[in-house]
């Protein structure tokens, strides 16, 4: 049973651990003085931090490879604002030795209980076409337990198993409280458009041991793996349509129109969408799809400051992904007594 984890680092500071981990990376590298080291990534499902060995490193690094699990002992520190690990003793872990539940992050909700909302959202579509067509993806035995079981990402939000559902229906309640306020937009348009939007990544990205991306997600990406996902899904509507005696083929507006939405829902052509957003269901889309995925990245943010041991009063570190660092409002203020508060103010 794993007892430590990374997200703990913090409460052992200037301690000796023994746990187990994942290895996300190694490799050897020379000494200024001469003779090598080596030098990890050891990760959990709480998260990934930098370890080194300096001695004896000849058999760990034979036996130890990316994406194996290994038992180490070592002793925590902070370097340069960041916990990592010195070890002493490494070694390849037993199959017996490890619950793989301890290493690949899993949503906090209920997969089932959130697959059954998106279900109900989509079977109270007035629009039967754009009904049927987004079943025809939640009902696909591939397709379907996939979309469940994705991250959203490898590492900026929603990393974890049961993160692409969980960010799209995040992201559809944002759509249906929005979307009163915008006389303009379809709603059924616009909540397939969420629902869509990312189903490539269900081929881009992998999600065994560690996450990562698939030959097919590096060479051509989840954007264009979605377009050729539509027009697959709707071939084979049409395809049904036309063994039944009243069946009517997918219109191809509203092709043209779901199409667009995936095609712009990064929003800019330096985010990486092939066009901008014209319509103003990919519009709203885009901007939603942008503002839940941030609040994400910045829960991540707060909570990786916070087991780094930094103060309410602090910043985070510098989040690349938007050219900033965070501060979380809510744990500043809640450090201060309101009523001081207001006397100072």
């Amino acid at each position: 049973m794993k007892e430590f984890f990374v997200a703990d680092a913090a409460q052992f500071e200037n301690q000796s651990v023994t746990s187990f981990f994942l290895v996300a990376a190694i490799s050897a590298r020379d000494r200024k003085g001469g003779g090598q080291y080596l030098a990890l990534t050891l990760a959990d499902k709480s998260g990934q931090f930098e370890a080194r060995m300096w001695d004896d490193i000849a058999d760990a690094l034979q036996t130890c490879a990316v994406g194996s699990y290994v038992k180490a002992q070592g002793q925590i520190s902070k370097y340069q604002g960041k916990f990592q690990i010195t070890l002493s003793k490494l070694r390849l872990a037993g199959a017996s030795e490890v619950e793989t539940a301890d290493f690949v992050p899993t949503t906090r909700y209920e997969i089932p209980a959130m697959a059954a909302e998106l279900r109900g959202y989509v079977e109270s579509f007035r629009n039967p076409h754009l009904r049927r067509f987004v079943l025809a993806f939640l009902d696909d035995p591939q397709l379907g337990p996939a979309f469940c079981q994705a991250p959203a990402a490898k590492r900026l939000h929603h990393a974890w198993i049961g993160g692409l559902l969980e960010h799209v229906v995040g992201l559809v309640r944002l759509c249906l409280a929005t979307a009163p306020f915008y006389p303009e937009v379809d709603p059924d348009l616009l909540v397939t458009g969420a629902i869509l939007h990312d189903i490539g990544k269900v081929r881009e990205l992998s999600w065994q041991s560690t996450f990562d991306y698939t030959l097919e997600g590096q060479l051509i990406g989840h954007i264009s793996i979605a377009q050729g996902m539509v027009y697959q899904k709707i071939a084979e509507l049409n395809a049904q349509a036309a063994q039944e005696p009243q069946g009517e083929e997918f219109p191809p507006q509203l092709r043209l129109l779901v199409e667009h939405m995936i095609l712009s829902h990064h929003g800019k052509l330096e985010f990486g969408s092939p066009k901008l957003p014209m319509t103003p269901e990919a519009m709203l889309l885009s901007a939603l799809d942008d503002l839940e995925a941030k609040f994400q990245a910045l829960r991540n943010e707060f909570a990786g400051a916070q087991a780094a041991g930094r103060g309410p009063g602090e910043l985070t570190e510098w989040v690349r992904s938007m050219d900033r660092p965070l501060f979380n409002s809510q744990a500043w203020l809640g450090q201060t007594d309101p009523g001081e508060r207001k006397k100072n103010g």
